[in-house]
């Protein structure tokens, strides 16, 4: 585990304990077994969705990209703004709000799931 990834759990200690998990060069960062960061080319980024994004685009912030055949593929993890290493108590804010993107995207994928497949417009 790099000295960074360690220290997440430093900064995140606010927000509960987590845990890391090694993925293609890079680290997903978890709470209560959903992935709210991604630790990746030497940046730390949280999950986004159509609530905290804007957040992340008055600081602007850079989504997660990476190549893929060829082509520029984007996450929806965007780029932490360098402060939140800095103060434990914002790092937990921005993770929360991280968290919940996480929570919404999980239950969106759930409800899908129930559905049958001829109702999954």
């Amino acid at each position: 585990m790099s000295d960074f990834v360690e220290f997440l759990h430093e900064v995140f200690a606010d927000l509960g304990p987590i845990t890391t998990r090694r993925m293609f060069g890079a680290h997903g960062i978890y709470h209560q077994g959903l992935m709210f960061g991604l630790y990746a080319q030497d940046r730390l980024y949280f999950k986004t969705d159509a609530d905290n994004l804007p957040q992340f685009e008055a600081l602007s912030s850079q989504p997660f990209t990476f190549m893929q055949r060829g082509k520029a593929v984007k996450l929806s993890y965007w780029s932490a703004p360098d402060f939140v290493l800095d103060d434990r108590e914002k790092a937990a804010q921005w993770a929360q709000s991280a968290l919940e993107a996480a929570m919404r995207s999980q239950e969106a994928k759930d409800r899908l799931a129930t559905k049958p497949p001829w109702r999954r417009n």
